[in-house]
Order: structure tokens, then C-alpha cells, then sequence
């Protein structure tokens, strides 16, 4: 047997009208947005289609692919389609699930913040001011304008998806040699994510205040906690949260109600 039978990669199934389609199928993203997974139910839906052709009679893969994009996934709805490329063509490849995972994880916040930062906050809001003031002086160009812009923007989608895959194709040989180190340094940065995310989402302040004299009070919070660890009780009630989730096996219903009920009782009493 030849050297190269032994390491002969996996049929390409997939066609260009297939990526297209999955380019299409992008704008389901938030088809069925939820608070315990964001927008995991969209995002495995829009690649049903792909998955499908893939594995064919391998109900065991097609499980283990579909389960693994129902986690939690929050990113952007017009930059999501070159993740789903990226991934697609790895699922395609039969690349190791610890490595695309790892990429998903990874991946998804940074492409989040990006899409926020040059669509919401750049580029529409100045296409509508614009459009908006050729509105008000009676021009319809105005809004035929935003319209071409934001229909521009939709369908790069397109451009997205197929870009995504493309990379993956060509960068698959590379992947699979070092697929091993690529998972763990994926995982490393998608830990370190959502590191960056529990200091920026999640606020928690102690309002209580130990008076000294007249005209000296010391606060728990300023001067006491964020002096020693700063946002260390985000963390630590992250850290909790993941407790009751992994190891309790707890509701995230159930823990999203416990944190409003506990938040409005602490502010009643003063204490946040």
C-alpha cells in the first residue's frame, strides 16, 4: 500500500450552490434566540442542510456534530457566515471535534466585537445620519440609499461564508498536523474570552459604607474589594453559576430567576 492511501483525506462532497445556500441560511442565526444558549438553535439550523450531506448515513457523527453547535454561541449575524464556512469545511475534512470546537469557542466573541464595532457603531450609524438628513430635506434618494446599503450588507453574507470556507480548505492539511496544539491554544483564548466577558458583563457593587468621622467614610467596594481583587465578585459568582450548571446539573431557568430575586433582595436591603 502506497504512503499517500494511507492518509487519503476525505471526499469533498460539498459543492459551491452548497456554501451559497449556507451563506442564505446565515440569517436564521436568531431564529430561535433564547437566553440559556443565545443562538445555538438558528445557528445549528442553517447548517442542517451541510451536516446532512456529510455524514449521510452516520447518525453517529451527524449527533455528535449537531450537539456540539447546540451550545452557547453569541456572534454576529452578518459575520457569522464565514464561521459557519470555516467549520463546515473541517466537518467536511472529518477533522478532530476537539479542534473545531475549540476554533467555534475561539472564534465567535472576537468576530462578535468586530461586526458590532464596524456595522452598529461605525458604518450604519453614519449611512443613516446621512440618509436620514436627505430624508428631511424631501430627497428619496435618502432612503433608497440606506436601503442599498444595508441590502450590500446582507448579502456579503455570501462573501463571508464562501471566504470562511475557502480558509478552511486550505488551511485543513495544516490543521490536521497540528490539530492537537491549534485545539488547546483555541481553548486557551476562548477561556480567555470569556474571562473578558465576566469583567465586562458582569457587575456586581457593594454599596455599604463604613464611616469614620465626619468627613471620612470608607467604601467596601472601592476602597476595600477592588483594592485587594478587583471584580472579584463577578468572578467568584460566574465560578458559582458554572458550579451549579456542571456539577448540580441545575436549570439555567432556574438560576436566571434565582439571580433577579437575589439581585432585587440585596438592592432592597442596601446591600448592591
Amino acid at each position: 500500500m502506497k504512503a499517500s492511501d494511507k492518509n487519503t483525506a476525505p471526499e469533498k462532497v460539498l459543492t459551491r450552490k452548497d456554501i451559497t445556500k449556507l451563506g442564505w441560511r446565515s440569517s436564521l442565526l436568531q431564529a430561535s434566540f433564547n437566553y440559556e444558549r443565545m443562538q445555538s438553535g438558528g445557528f445549528l439550523l442553517a447548517q442542517m442542510g451541510c451536516l446532512k450531506k456529510i455524514y449521510k448515513d452516520d447518525k453517529e457523527g451527524l449527533s455528535e456534530a449537531m450537539t456540539d453547535n447546540l451550545e452557547f454561541i453569541n456572534t454576529h449575524p452578518n459575520l457569522v457566515g464565514f464561521l459557519m464556512g470555516l467549520l463546515i469545511s473541517l466537518e467536511e475534512a472529518k477533522e478532530n471535534r476537539g479542534t473545531i470546537k475549540g476554533l467555534k469557542v475561539a472564534l465567535f466573541a472576537p468576530l462578535a466585537g468586530i461586526g458590532d464595532a464596524i456595522f452598529w457603531f461605525t458604518l450604519l450609524p453614519i449611512i443613516a445620519g446621512i440618509t436620514a438628513s436627505m430624508a428631511m430635506s424631501g430627497s428619496i434618494v435618502g432612503p433608497l440609499l440606506f436601503f442599498a446599503v444595508y441590502l450590500t450588507i446582507f448579502i456579503l453574507r455570501l462573501a463571508w461564508t464562501h471566504a470562511g470556507y475557502n480558509l478552511g480548505l486550505k488551511a485543513v492539511d495544516t490543521l490536521r498536523e497540528y490539530s492537537g496544539i491549534i485545539s488547546k491554544v483555541a481553548t486557551i483564548l476562548g477561556v480567555t474570552v470569556i474571562g473578558g466577558l465576566i469583567a465586562s458583563y458582569v457587575h456586581i457593587s457593594l454599596l455599604p459604607e463604613i464611616v469614620v468621622n465626619a468627613s471620612k467614610t470608607v467604601s467596601i467596594q472601592k476602597d476595600f474589594v477592588d483594592k485587594i481583587f478587583p471584580n472579584i465578585l463577578p468572578f467568584g459568582y460566574t465560578l458559582l453559576m458554572y458550579f451549579f450548571l456542571k456539577k448540580k446539573k441545575m436549570s439555567p431557568v432556574v438560576l436566571i430567576a434565582g439571580t433577579f430575586g437575589l439581585a432585587i433582595l440585596l438592592s432592597f436591603l442596601g446591600i448592591l
